[in-house]
């Protein structure tokens, strides 16, 4: 029948970060480092809600132009290879850095995918003590 989906798969949708106080609550979140981006990964303890992603480009990056390519490359990335792989009830901001225009699209996909779903290291007590004793 015609307007009918011929798919009965469920799409997994990711939410979108809209205000500055969504985007400085995900500061205070975990941070993933990599070579494209820095990833901010914020827990909101909501887990029946979706997630949600934002972008952050700063003005150091370069002039309008540029800095729309690199949101667009990173929202393409996201919907392509990134979504389904983030966690439902999180927010998470990419800051994209200067690399972003010079990377395949390949390359940065794999990346985004990569951060999304791994978890950083549990990181050391600073108790003070050698760490070969």
């Amino acid at each position: 029948m015609a307007g009918e989906l011929t798919t009965k798969e469920e799409k997994h949708t990711v939410g979108r970060l809209k205000s500055r106080p969504q985007f400085l609550a995900a500061r205070e979140g975990e941070k993933r480092r990599g070579g494209f981006f820095l990833l901010e990964v914020l827990d909101r303890k909501e887990p029946d809600s979706q997630a949600r992603v934002g972008f952050t480009v700063t003005k150091k990056h370069g002039n309008a132009v540029e800095r729309n390519r690199m949101r667009r490359r990173l929202k393409e990335a996201v919907r392509l290879h990134a979504g389904f792989a983030m966690q439902p009830g999180h927010d998470y901001v990419v800051v994209a850095r200067r690399d972003v225009l010079k990377a395949s699209f390949k390359e940065l996909a794999a990346e985004l995918k990569f951060r999304v779903e791994t978890r950083p290291k549990p990181r050391r007590s600073g108790d003070g003590r050698p760490r070969n004793v």
